[in-house]
């Protein structure tokens, strides 16, 4: 490829050794994405445990009992 000159010559020896060690931009995103999705999941029981436990007062509060 013409106009490319400036890269050095060698992409790959070029990442080796300027990047070597640190994290790509895709694995970051990755990372990132499944602590998102940790997050929200925790979210989701913590929201779905307090409306269970309010439908649980709200019951007891009725007087009523499970059998």
């Amino acid at each position: 490829m013409k106009g490319l000159g400036w890269l050095g010559g060698n992409d790959r020896q070029l990442a080796a050794t300027t990047y070597a060690g640190r994290e790509s931009a895709t694995d970051e995103a990755a990372r990132k994405d499944r602590t998102r999705q940790r997050f929200a999941r925790a979210i989701d029981v913590r929201d779905a445990a307090r409306a269970g436990q309010a439908w649980e007062d709200e019951d007891r509060r009725r007087g009523r009992r499970r059998r």
